[in-house]
Order: structure tokens, then sequence, then C-alpha cells
């Protein structure tokens, strides 16, 4: 069964933080070069009133290998993003590095990793 949505109740709705085409056009940029090396195989792209995010897998059912967020500079997030970065990298659970220059987070990924061992 359907519901009548008033058009005012509809307007009034947050919009969503989304990346620019420059943004995206950067991201895809590095996702391709490491898709044509084999090491990456899919992502998605996530959008909410606060957060803009662009998951990077290996494989399609994993978890996401990278997490690249964009966040808002108004409201609550704002002292945060202004003193920490807007973008923050995450692999898994952890934060790998945050900025306020997008470029400035791709640049640790842009170069292959290499295996330590001790």
């Amino acid at each position: 069964m359907t519901a009548v949505v008033p058009i005012a109740e509809y307007r009034r709705k947050a919009p969503s933080l989304h990346f620019t085409r420059d943004e995206l056009n950067r991201l895809l940029n590095l996702y391709s070069s490491r898709v044509m090396r084999g090491e990456w195989r899919d992502y998605a792209i996530s959008h909410s009133p606060t957060t803009a995010s662009f998951f990077i897998f290996r494989h399609t059912n994993e978890h996401p290998l990278f997490v690249i967020s964009k966040l808002e500079t108004h409201g609550k997030q704002r002292v945060a993003a202004a003193k920490n970065g807007r973008y923050v990298l995450f692999s898994r659970e952890k934060k790998l590095k945050q900025a306020h220059d997008l470029d400035v987070v791709l640049r640790l990924l842009s170069d292959p990793f290499t295996v330590v061992s001790n």
C-alpha cells in the first residue's frame, strides 16, 4: 500500500554530502590503475547527510580493503574537520590518514604496498 507524503516534507530532507566531479575523477583514476594491476576488483559509493564514502574491495563478497570518506564541514563535525582534515582513509577499522586535501590521502594508496617481515 502506498502512503501520501506532503511535498513540503519531501523538500525538507537534508541534502546528502557527495564527491565533486573532480574528486570522483581522482578516486576513479587511482582505482582503475590498481584494477589494471589486478589488486582491486570492485568499488561502492555511499552518501549520507554527513559523509560521502568510496569503498574499495579486493573481492565483491569481502569487507572493503579501504574506505575514503569525505566529512561535512558544517554543524557538529565542523570543528573536527577543520582541525584534523576533511578527508579520511580507513583500512578495516583503523584510521590511516586524515588530511585537508584529497591528494594527500590518495598519495598513501598510490604506491604499491610491500610486505615487511621481522
